[in-house]
């Protein structure tokens, strides 16, 4: 079992940056692949960024690749997306999620755990 928060989620201008962290806890943190998935009001959740268990290898949704950046600390447990140039069009929940492999996974389906959301609120 893993247990994953979410923090740094907050409100923002059009064009400022935020840091999300995601603090994990339970099962070995270098086991899991670790992904950043977003839902907008009205939409359906969507994949954001990925990184596989050392850190070594990210995947980025187009929408945000350049923007984003993925991170990891195993020794602190805890995984990081650095959001640069936010636009209103990133406002949303954003979740964190476990999946128990060592390579990515962009798709929902594949991942084990979910933390349970940090609002990030981008004004134009």
């Amino acid at each position: 079992q893993v247990q994953l928060v979410e923090s740094g989620g907050g409100l923002v201008q059009a064009g400022g940056s935020l840091r999300l962290s995601c603090a994990a806890s339970g099962r070995t943190f270098s086991s899991y692949a670790m992904g950043w998935f977003r839902q907008a009001p009205g939409k359906e959740r969507e994949f954001v960024a990925a990184i596989n268990w050392s850190g070594g290898d990210t995947y980025y949704a187009d929408s945000v690749k350049g923007r984003f950046t993925i991170s990891r600390d195993n020794a602190k447990n805890t995984v990081y997306l650095q959001m640069n140039s936010l636009k209103p069009e990133d406002t949303a929940v954003y979740y964190c999620a476990a999946d128990y492999t060592l390579s990515i996974a962009t798709s929902m389906t594949l991942y084990d755990y979910w933390g349970q959301g940090t609002q990030v609120t981008v004004s134009s």
